[in-house]
C-alpha cells in the first residue's frame, strides 16, 4: 500500500531520530580520536625512550675490554651519552641511573650488574639498557582522554631494551704455536745481569720471523688459519675455513667474533698463505686483483718495506736474510736468535732486520700478573744491544731514532713512506695480532694461550710471512666493531 502525497509524518520524528544517531556516532568517533592522540602519545615515548636505550647501549659496549676498568667506563659513558636527553616532545630530561646496565657475555646470554660485572670482567662483551629500571620512571605516560573512558584508562607504561656489543675483534684468522707455554721467562744473555731479557711465549722482541716457518715440537712447519665466525667454546663448520670465506678477514685482520678465549677456537692447518698473500698486502696499498677494498682494509699510515739488504740502515751489520736464520736446534723449528746459549758460529747477519718495530726489555721491566703500561715497558738503552745477539755485535748506528720511537714508528724521513693520496692509512695496519696456540695441536679446535703482536717488515709472498714480534696484546687493547643486536 502506498501512501498519498499529502500524508505526512508526525511533527519531530525524523529529526529526533538522526539526532540520536548523530550523537552516537559523534561519541563514537570522538572515543578513535581520543584512542589515536593518547596511543600516539604511547608511540612516540616508545620511541623516545628506544633512542636513549639505543645510545646508551652502544656507548657503553664500546667501552667493554674485558677489564673491571672497561665496566667502569661503560657506566661512565653511557650517563655521558645520555645527558641532556628529553622526553615527552622534549619538556622533560631523563634522570639517568647506572641500574639501568647490565652485563652478559652474550648478546642473549645471563645479565649481571655492574658490581658483579666489576668483580669477573673477562667475557663480559655485552650490555643491556633498560629503560624500565630508571629511577624517574619516563616510560609512565598520563591519558589525555581514555581517563574519560576508565579510570584504567588514566596512564599507560612503555619501556624500551637495548642490547649491544662486540661483533668483531682486531685479531687475525692466522694462528701460530707458542714457541712456550711460559707467559714470560728471563734470557740471560752474555754480558752483565743487566741484558737479562724478557722473552714472552718464547718469542724476543725485536726480532723478525718468518711466521711460516715455526714449530716448538717439531722440524715441520706448524700454522693455521682460524674459523672467523665460531666463537670460542664451539665447533666450526669445516667450510668456515675455505679461502673464499677467509679471504675478507685476513683483509680486515678481524674475526667476527667478541673474543679469542674462553674456550677452544676452531683451526685448520695449515694456513693457505699462497691463496691469500695478497689479501695480507693491502696493508702496503697493495690491492692486486681487488681482493680488498681500501675503504674496509685501508693500507698503514707507513708502508716503507724493511727489505734486509738495502732497507734497514740503522744496523751496523747487514744482515744475510729478512728474518732470523731458521735452526732445528732440539729438534724445534724456530731460528738462530731463539736458542739458549746461542748456537756455535752465529753471527750477527744471521739475526735479519732487529728492531724495526719494537726494542728488546729487560725482564726487570715486567711485573708477573699486571698489564703492560700504556707506554709500553721500559726497552734497553741501543748501547745495551751488544751483548744481546751473536758475536759481531749488531748495534744500531746514530740514525736509529731516538726516544721511544723505532724506524716503524717516525712519521717522516728515511725509514716512513705514505700510503698514496687517495687512500688514508691506519696506523698499525701492519701489526698482525696472532693467537699463539698450545700446542701440539690435535684436530681441529685449540686453545689460545695469547695473542702476539707481529709487523710485517715487507710485503708477503706465496711462501714467506716476515714479521717482527713486539710483545704480547693484553686483551683489553684488543678492539673491535659495535653493533646493536635488538
Amino acid at each position: 500500500m502506498s501512501l498519498h502525497p499529502s500524508y505526512r509524518y508526525p511533527s519531530g520524528a525524523p529529526r529526533g531520530a538522526v539526532a540520536l544517531v548523530f550523537a552516537l556516532m559523534l561519541f563514537i568517533l570522538l572515543g578513535f580520536i581520543a584512542m589515536a592522540l593518547d596511543l600516539g602519545c604511547l608511540y612516540n615515548r616508545q620511541a623516545e625512550l628506544r633512542a636513549v636505550a639505543n645510545t646508551a647501549a652502544l656507548a657503553a659496549a664500546r667501552q667493554l675490554n674485558g677489564s673491571a676498568a672497561g665496566v667502569v667506563n661503560a657506566l661512565a659513558q653511557a650517563a655521558s651519552a645520555v645527558a641532556g636527553a628529553r622526553y615527552q616532545y622534549r619538556q622533560q630530561t631523563i634522570s639517568w641511573s647506572g641500574a639501568a646496565l647490565s652485563f652478559s657475555s652474550a648478546s642473549d646470554g645471563v645479565w649481571v650488574d655492574a658490581a658483579s660485572a666489576q668483580a669477573a670482567p673477562e667475557a663480559l662483551f655485552f650490555v643491556r639498557v633498560d629503560t624500565g629500571a630508571l629511577a624517574s620512571d619516563p616510560g609512565t605516560v598520563d591519558g589525555l582522554f581514555m581517563r574519560v573512558l576508565s579510570a584504567a584508562l588514566a596512564s599507560a607504561s612503555v619501556r624500551a631494551v637495548a642490547v649491544a656489543g662486540r661483533s668483531t675483534i682486531d685479531v687475525a684468522p692466522l694462528a701460530l704455536c707458542a714457541l712456550s707455554a711460559t707467559p714470560a721467562t728471563a734470557r740471560a744473555n752474555p754480558g752483565p745481569p743487566a741484558n737479562t731479557e724478557l722473552v714472552e711465549y718464547g718469542f724476543r722482541r725485536g726480532v723478525a720471523y718468518d711466521l711460516m716457518q715455526l714449530n716448538p715440537d717439531g722440524t715441520t712447519a706448524e700454522n693455521f688459519v682460524v674459523d672467523p665466525f665460531t666463537p670460542p667454546g664451539a665447533t666450526g663448520a669445516a667450510g668456515n675455513t675455505a679461502v673464499s670465506l677467509v679471504g675478507p678477514y685476513v683483509c680486515t685482520g678481524q674475526l667476527a667474533m667478541p673474543r679469542v678465549t674462553g674456550g677452544a677456537l676452531t683451526v685448520a692447518r695449515p694456513f693457505p698463505l699462497a691463496s691469500l698473500y695478497n689479501q695480507l698486502n693491502a696493508r702496503f696499498d697493495q690491492y692486486s686483483g681487488a681482493l680488498c677494498s681500501f675503504v674496509t682494509a685501508p693500507p698503514d699510515t707507513n708502508i716503507k718495506s724493511y727489505v734486509y739488504s738495502s732497507a734497514a740502515p740503522w744496523m751496523t751489520v747487514t744482515p744475510a736474510a729478512q728474518g732470523a736464520q731458521s735452526s732445528t736446534s732440539g729438534g724445534k723449528l724456530w731460528t738462530v736468535a731463539d736458542p739458549l746459549p746461542a748456537p756455535t758460529g752465529n753471527t750477527a747477519a744471521m739475526y735479519g732486520p732487529l728492531w724495526a718495530y719494537a726494542r728488546a726489555v729487560p725482564y726487570s721491566s715486567y711485573v708477573a700478573g699486571a698489564a703492560e703500561p700504556s707506554a709500553g715497558y721500559t726497552p734497553f738503552a741501543t748501547g745495551d744491544w751488544a751483548t744481546l745477539y751473536a758475536p759481531g755485535l749488531p748495534v744500531a748506528k746514530t740514525t736509529y731514532p731516538s726516544g721511544t720511537l723505532t724506524p716503524y714508528k717516525t712519521s717522516s724521513g728515511s725509514f716512513f713512506l705514505a700510503p698514496s693520496s687517495a687512500h688514508k692509512g691506519v696506523a698499525g695496519r701492519r701489526v698482525l695480532n696472532v693467537p699463539l696456540l698450545a700446542c701440539p695441536v690435535s684436530g681441529g679446535s685449540a686453545t689460545v694461550l695469547a695473542v702476539g703482536k707481529f709487523l710485517m717488515t715487507v710485503p708477503a709472498t706465496a711462501s714467506a710471512l716476515y714479521a717482527e714480534f713486539g710483545g704480547v696484546a693484553a686483551p683489553a687493547t684488543l678492539g673491535g666493531g659495535v653493533e646493536l643486536y635488538r
